[in-house]
This record gives structure tokens, sequence and C-alpha cells, in this order.
């Protein structure tokens, strides 16, 4: 079978998928991608790469439309992508791709024939979502307009597809009630053999990392906590508002006063991904004015898996905070390693973690809530090691990695004749 997959950050959420159906000798897989952001290769894969469209002139744009503008833009090179695959003589028998960007809108006027499974992932609101979730928070009418519009290449993308899937309930629940019962919820899966807890004791934690922040940014530092060590951990592509940075910085305050021997280990970038960025700063600098202990918060940039593996599972308790939205692979993650987990009382989390069951739910808002309920994990280690044995269980019954390729292979196979 020719499978071709589009995303234009390979391989974003079809890692798993695009490998496994790589390994199988009966396909030939071709990534279509405008960047190759993790730098490797998977076998059985060819990855062709697109030019970058050019950005949009923001300043003469109206702004209600500039992010479809790039989706058109994005749509249109994929198009000159796809022309150039078909010239060559490929012919896809199925298309797999992400809506977010605009690359699928245009790719039934190059395949007609050729049927599509599309990753929905996010649909926008201007209520009742990650922008505008708490009573005291109120879109001014322009707000709620451009947000409205920002959807208008889902739209399109829609449809193009003749199957639409999306990885949980609640993010199925942010699209129009008329699209609901035409998108399966399909999680993308979690490597539970690779997030797994360690044999036996919890290890110490041994780490060289390169310098995010402070006098040391930029230089190579080694982190040495034996075993024992109570260690918090933080896992986020970006410190920022949207995954509750600035709430988990003022709960760790609280903690390190309360607990001397606290270390608490932060991973991600200084960057935000997801929601607006601050002005002329980040988030993580306005951590720094703030102050905090040097010697037992630790930013250890981006890891590899190897090193993020260590991290986990040295761990005594991790915290995963969002608003409402997109829910991150690192709260499953870190639930398949059996970490005990105090995770925000938000949609995207109550889905999967029930309170005082496999995890602890705390207020995404209050930082003394989110501190109150890591020392109860800390303090009661029965009830951690019984909520982490839960939390894994959790994720082996229902995003278990080798079930939901199996299932995304499955519809696959419904749309080719």
């Amino acid at each position: 079978m020719n499978i071709l997959i589009i995303h234009p950050s390979f391989a974003g959420q079809f890692l798993y998928l695009a490998s496994y159906l790589g390994q199988n000798k009966e396909n030939r897989v071709v990534f279509l991608a405008k960047t190759n952001s993790m730098g490797v290769q998977l076998a059985g894969v060819q990855l062709a790469l697109y030019k970058a469209p050019r950005a949009v002139d923001k300043e003469h744009a109206h702004h209600y439309l500039i992010t479809t503008e790039e989706a058109i833009l994005e749509g249109q090179q994929t198009v000159r992508a796809l022309d150039g695959l078909r010239r060559q003589g490929f012919m896809p028998d199925v298309i797999i791709g992400h809506s977010g960007w605009g690359s699928l809108m245009y790719c039934k006027d190059v395949y007609p024939e050729v049927p599509v499974l599309g990753y929905f992932e996010w649909y926008y609101l201007s209520e009742h979502s990650d922008s505008y979730w708490w009573p005291d928070e109120k879109p001014e009418i322009d707000a709620k307009l451009a947000i409205r519009t920002k959807n208008m290449h889902h739209l399109l993308s829609r449809e193009t597809c003749d199957l639409r899937m999306t990885p949980t309930e609640w993010q199925r629940s942010r699209f129009p009630a008329i699209w609901q019962p035409h998108i399966r919820v399909q999680h993308d899966g979690t490597d539970t053999a690779f997030c797994c807890p360690p044999a036996g004791e919890r290890p110490g934690l041994d780490l060289e990392y390169m310098a995010i922040c402070g006098k040391e940014k930029g230089q190579k530092q080694k982190l040495h906590l034996p075993r024992g060590t109570e260690i918090v951990t933080y896992v986020s592509r970006g410190f920022e508002a949207m995954r509750g940075f600035p709430q988990f910085m003022d709960a760790v305050r609280i903690l390190l006063k309360a607990r001397p021997k606290l270390h608490v280990v932060c991973v991600g970038s200084d960057r935000v991904c997801y929601g607006s960025e601050l002005k002329g700063t980040t988030f993580l600098a306005q951590e720094e004015e703030k102050g905090y202990d040097h010697k037992r918060v630790h930013f250890v940039g981006s890891l590899n898996r190897g090193n993020y593996k260590k991290v986990m599972q040295a761990s005594s308790c991790h915290v995963y905070l969002t608003r409402p939205f997109i829910l991150s692979w690192s709260m499953l993650e870190a639930m398949s390693f059996g970490l005990p987990l105090v995770a925000s009382k938000t949609p995207p989390c109550e889905e999967y973690v029930v309170d005082g069951e496999n995890g602890l739910l705390a207020e995404f808002r209050s930082p003394h809530h989110i501190a109150r309920r890591v020392e109860e994990l800390l303090d009661d280690r029965a009830l951690a090691e019984r909520l982490g044995k839960a939390a894994r269980e959790t994720v082996l019954e229902r995003c278990e990695l080798t079930r939901c390729v199996h299932r995304e292979e499955d519809m696959i196979y419904s749309l080719v004749k």
C-alpha cells in the first residue's frame, strides 16, 4: 500500500504511526513535511521536504485573517509538493494528515480519488475553552470574532477528509455539535514499554545538561541527586501560561519553604508554544526576577529521550497543569512511568485522572492548592505508590501504543478499496 502522511513538522503526532507503518514491507510510506524538527530518520519512511511558504504581511493583513492566510500559503506549498510527487509517479492509496496548518485543504485537488484520514486536533472557541474558561474571563467582541475566524481552514479541511479523528473526548467536544458524530476519538498512543517504572527502588538522578537560565546559562552542568531525594518534576515543551508555569513556580516557592530538602527538576524550553507571548520578556525570565533557590530548582532544558527517562524514573511526584486545551503526551507518559501525579482540575486532565484513584487534582489557578496536593503525595508514600500504580494501569488500558496504532491501521484500511 502507498501511504502519504502530511504534517508540516516531521513527524508530529504521526511519529508512532509512521514508524509502525514503515516497518511493514507491504507499505511504501512517504512523509511530506516542511521541516525535520526531530532531526532523525524513521526506518521505512521516505521524508520529502517542501519549501516553507512566505511570511504573511501582518501589518497589512486584517488581523482576523492572519491564521487563514497562513493556512492558505501552507496549503499552496503542500499542493506544489504533492504535484511534484504525482509527476514522479507516486500515487498514494491513502493520505493521512493534520488539519491544523492548512496542509490538507487542497490535497483532493491533486489526488481527487484518494481517501483522506484527517487528524483534527483543536477547534477554537471564544468561550468555555482555552482562552476564556473561568467565569471572570470575558472576551471583547473583537476577540470573539477573531477567534471564530481562526477556524476557517478547519472548515475547508473537514470537507477534504473522508474520515476524521481526534485524540481525546474533550478535544472532540470543542468541535461544533454537528461535526462531533463524524469525528472518531483515537489517541496517538503512549510508549508504555519505554515509559515504565524503574526496576526496584526509585533511583537517584545523575544528569548532564545545558543551563538555560541564571548565571550558568549556556554552560554545561552536572546534577547529582542521590537516591531518596525528594524530587518534584515538571515537563512542558515551553514554559508558558497555557501549561500553568507561573502557578507552578508560585507553588514551588511554597514547597521550598516547607521542605528544605526538596529539589525541583523542570524539563522544557524558555519559549511559548501555545498561547500569547510576553512583550520584551519570557515567563521564565519573569520567574528569575521573582527569585527562587537556584540550588534546588533545576531548569535542564529539552532532553533526549534517555535523559528524559532518567528524570522521570527518579521523580517522587510529577505536576502537570493545563488550561482547558490539548492534552500533552507528557501527562500520560508520567502516568505510564507510574508516577504519583498532581494534575490541574481542568477537563483535559479529568478525562484521564480521577481524584484519589489514579492521581490528585488541584485548582489550576491556586498555587496554594497545587503545593498542598504535592505535599500529600510526598508525605504519604503509600498513597503515592497506590496512585502511581493505578495511573500506569489507566494508560495501559486506554492508550497503550500497540493497540492505538493497530486501531489507526484499521481506520486506514477501512478507507482503502
